[in-house]
Order: structure tokens, then sequence, then C-alpha cells
């Protein structure tokens, strides 16, 4: 199943969650001279016109992006400087997806192994990130493609799993994946995206990751309203193995502030666990 474009959801709450929690990672990544190996199982289209038609249809980028733009915090300077990159007009019009935003980190020592399946988006993905050299896009399954490549000949990784979830089996397979993967390279640095939108499905896949014995898991949820079974995606989390040292503690200042500013009705919170 292909259904799902993310170009109806660019920039919304979720995004500015797993994009301000990627950056946080590779800027740990690049701190070191040695290279390491970049992976994307699912990277969409890489950019996303936010005057488009899909992303008008329901505007979700105004709930999130937009109301971070005027915000001149310090911990926000790489996310507003990645975003300004692709709007040289200064006007908010484009918004990088995972690939844009990890891309412009690569120097020539690492790479990049970018997967997306969807026949539409996968030329897109192609054309965004071809100015980028140390990038491989794969029109592909990434979970498979991921495995493929482990253990990276740098000995250093950092992994984006960011599925849609549209199939419901999708959870489970993501948690395998990883298990697999931390089996071939324990030391990685990987990264789950999900939706909250049926919160027993996400215990299951935690307590799927704690149970096998994978330690140093940390968990980072910024949400809109309460758990919900009939209003869709109420909030969205960032599951990390491995994460870069102080990302909790900057998490947990940086978050709930976050929480405030997305805040539309008293409801929004955020929420930084230390699982295992």
């Amino acid at each position: 199943m292909l259904s799902y474009r993310h170009s109806f959801h660019a920039g919304n709450f979720a995004d500015v969650l797993k994009h301000i929690i990627l950056l946080e990672m590779l800027q740990h990544m690049t701190a070191k001279e040695k290279g390491f190996a970049y992976v994307d199982t699912h990277g969409g289209a890489g950019l996303y016109n936010l005057q488009s038609a899909q992303a008008d249809k329901l505007q979700e980028y105004q709930d999130g992006v937009a109301k971070l733009m005027d915000l001149d915090w310090p911990e926000l300077a790489l996310y507003r400087e990645a975003i300004a990159d692709v709007n040289k007009s200064g006007a908010l019009k484009l918004y990088p997806g995972s690939p844009l935003f990890a891309a412009r980190w690569l120097r020539p020592q690492d790479h990049g192994w970018f997967h997306e399946l969807h026949p539409d988006d996968f030329p897109r993905l192609q054309a965004n990130l071809k100015p980028y050299r140390k990038c491989k896009v794969y029109n592909s399954d990434g979970l498979a493609g991921l495995l493929a490549v482990l253990p990276p000949q740098s000995r250093r990784a950092l992994v984006l799993i960011d599925p849609s979830y549209e199939l419901k089996t999708e959870y489970d397979q993501v948690a395998r994946t990883l298990l697999a993967a931390h089996k071939k390279f324990s030391s990685g640095t990987y990264a789950i995206w999900y939706p909250v939108v049926e919160r027993q499905r996400i215990d299951r896949m935690q307590k799927q990751l704690v149970k096998a014995g994978i330690k140093d898991i940390q968990v980072f949820e910024l949400g809109l309203a309460p758990d919900s079974p009939g209003r869709g995606m109420t909030a969205s989390g960032m599951l990390v193995v491995n994460p870069p040292w102080q990302m909790m503690e900057k998490m947990q200042k940086l978050l709930p502030r976050l929480a405030r500013v997305l805040d539309k009705d008293g409801k929004a919170f955020a929420r930084c666990t230390q699982l295992s």
C-alpha cells in the first residue's frame, strides 16, 4: 500500500519533533572527524511545497513550523537555518524533508543511503538529493536496505526509521528490523519515528525492544491532545537507541517550551522518558 503522501502533512508538529531530534543527532555524529553511515529508510520526496494544493488542503504546517519561524531561540538555530536554506526569499514556502535536513550535514568522509518506494516520490527524492554527492537514493524497501549495509565500514551509523504506518503490521515490522539491525551493529544510533494513533501499538513496540534486552533507549513525544481513539494522530514520538550524550537533558528543557508554543487549547504536552 503506497497511498500515504507526506506532502499533506509536511511541516506539522510531528515533523517539528522529528527534525529537531534528527538535527541533535547529526550534530553529535559530526562532532568527530571520523565518518559515519546515515540511513533513511523512508525518504519521501525530500522537499515539500507548502503552497501546493496538497499542503494547502490541511495546512498542518500552520500549527507546526509556521509557529516557530519568529522564535529566536538558540536551541532552534540549526532547525531554522535548514528551513531558511530552502527558502531563499525569506518567506516560508518550502519545507525540507528528513533527507534534506541530513544531506546538508554529510561530509566527504560520510555516506548516505536513502530509500523510497513510492513511484511519484522516488524521482523527486532523486532530484532533490542530486546536489549532494555523498547521497545514494534507492527505489527499494528501506528496512531491507538498512540490514544490507550493517555493520558499516566506518563502524559508526545513524539510522532514521520513519514509515507511514499505513499498515498496522508496520509497528511489529519496525521492531523486528531494529532488533535485527541492533544484533548486527549494536553501537549504532537508531531513531524510530512513530505516530500516536493507537497507544497500545506503541506500548507493544516499545516492550518488544526492552524485552529483547536493548539498552539505552530514550523516548521523546510531542502532542497536541491526549490519546484518543477517535481523533487520528494526537501526538508523535521519536524512540532513540544509543542517543547522544545530554540529549535527554536538552529535550527536557526544550520540548515543554515547544509544546506551549504549539498549544491551541491547553492540551499540548511533551514527554521525555528513559525507557531502558
